[in-house]
């Protein structure tokens, strides 16, 4: 039984029926349609994703899984210009360099603060404590480039604060990094050959690759596999511990647990909650207050992404549209985290001489910009997309999508109290917690979990039956 039909519970259902075809696997989804965040849509021609719109093609667990759905030709690369990144920097964009030469010249950073970049290899060592990503960034390149640079990619990233984020657990692979080569410039150094030529210093490995038609393509092919075994408009609200009422009515293998739904309870061998952590602290309330707590407890950003659709004669006078868009660094004045230049990135998201603008505002130090009214919210994105990037023609096409529930936190402290529900779940042989609100955020971290928890979970069963 899985609670929770987004790209990690539907990946954990393949994955079962893979590795055994005779598994009766159910998946529940409180909403209409599976997918969870990631959800497109084809409105009066552009093509607008709620959630990511695309992901990095260099995770072997995700282009398998796309391999064998039969996706692979519909599989679109983003376009070489979306290599271009800026940043917002006293009110105008500038390009983030590509290379450490570019970086020299970028007017992103003061030379005072360049100078203190290029000491990075002398930085002071890591404490021993959880380190926030700020604090980190300011350790090891100064207080400006932490300020501008990575405060900016973590919202972008989280739509997060960086003092409040974990580096270890937002970042694992830059901590290791620094583990094992000491610094980051030392580090970019032993890697410079496995990097992309144009990818941006720092940047993640891989191209950003959606498909033909959207990023729901995923999904749905993974829901038309599942065919039957999807329940949509169902949701798990509480879990029990099944109890047979007499020892004559016993079954030889009797289920462990019972999800209450709506439409009544269903028994189940394992259980894998794989929606939301709050999702998951209400139906586990009462089964186990404390592993209910902490799940509670594990913050979201919340987020409101704004699609607008422009005539492109009308804008072009005003922005040369050459890159994948741009992020805002605290600090500027400026309320939008960013826009992504969709019809740039990827071709064809637009009808003909359209535009598309996919902006982001809200995130953790601005909860309060998805409860805005729809003509407030639009009021605030035009007026930053002046300032910014000198657009100040009226949209032809609107469309707001608002995700109260937003992107997890991984707060300082997130790996501590990934332990203590680890250790809290040993007591509950047979129930699973899955999904972006543990271990990595994106689509391919989603993704690359399945196949690790589909294994325990057959292995559990597999035990038990052994056991009775």
């Amino acid at each position: 039984m899985i609670a929770g039909g987004g790209i990690a519970g539907l990946s954990i259902a393949r994955a079962l029926r893979h590795r055994e075809p005779r598994t009766d696997v159910v998946v529940l989804e409180r909403n209409p349609y599976t997918g969870g965040n990631i959800r497109t849509e084809h409105i009066d021609g552009y093509t607008c994703e709620s959630g990511p719109d695309g992901f990095l093609d260099s995770a072997p667990a995700t282009l398998k899984l796309v391999r064998d759905l039969g996706l692979e030709r519909r599989l679109l690369p983003s376009n070489d210009a979306a290599r271009k990144r800026y940043l917002v920097r006293g009110g105008r964009l500038c390009e983030v360099p590509a290379s450490l030469g570019a970086f020299v010249r970028t007017p992103l950073l003061s030379a005072r603060g360049k100078l203190r970049a290029a000491c990075e290899p002398f930085a002071a060592r890591r404490p021993e404590a959880d380190e926030s990503i700020d604090d980190f960034a300011r350790r090891r390149i100064g207080h400006e480039a932490a300020a501008v640079l990575v405060a900016a990619m973590v919202s972008g990233i989280f739509a997060g604060d960086a003092a409040a984020l974990s580096l270890r657990a937002c970042f694992p692979k830059m901590w290791q990094l620094e583990e094992d080569h000491g610094g980051l410039f030392r580090a970019l150094l032993a890697t410079r050959r496995t990097r992309v030529k144009g990818d941006r210093v720092g940047a993640p490995a891989g191209r950003l690759t959606s498909f033909t038609s959207g990023m729901s393509e995923l999904t749905d092919a993974l829901t038309y596999e599942l065919g039957a075994a999807i329940r949509t408009s169902t949701a798990a609200v509480a879990l029990r511990t099944c109890r047979p009422l007499s020892i004559v009515r016993r079954s030889p293998s009797p289920r462990l647990y019972a999800l209450l739904t709506g439409a009544g309870p269903i028994d189940a061998d394992a259980v894998v909650l794989s929606g939301p952590s709050s999702e998951s602290a209400t139906i586990l309330q009462d089964f186990d207050p404390l592993l209910g707590s902490l799940l509670e407890g594990m913050p979201a950003a919340p987020l409101a992404v704004v699609c607008l659709g422009y005539d492109t004669p009308a804008i072009a006078s005003q922005c040369a549209l050459d890159g994948f868009g741009f992020l805002v660094p605290p600090g500027e004045g400026i309320r939008i985290l960013g826009a992504l230049w969709e019809t740039c990135i990827y071709p064809h998201r637009a009808p003909a001489n359209k535009t598309l603008l996919r902006v982001m505002i809200g995130g953790a130090r601005d909860r309060e910009a998805v409860t805005l009214h729809d003509a407030a919210l639009l009021d605030i994105v035009r007026n930053d997309l002046a300032r910014t990037m000198g657009v100040r023609a009226a949209p032809e096409f609107v469309r707001i999508i608002r995700h109260t529930r937003g992107i997890p936190q991984y707060i300082k402290g997130h790996r501590a109290r990934l332990h203590h529900i680890d250790s809290l779940l040993q007591a509950h042989p047979g129930l699973y917690l899955a999904g972006n609100a543990y271990r990595g955020v994106s689509i391919n971290a989603c993704i690359a979990e399945a196949d690790g928890i589909a294994e325990a979970v057959l292995r559990g069963m597999a035990q038990r039956e052994s056991a009775a």
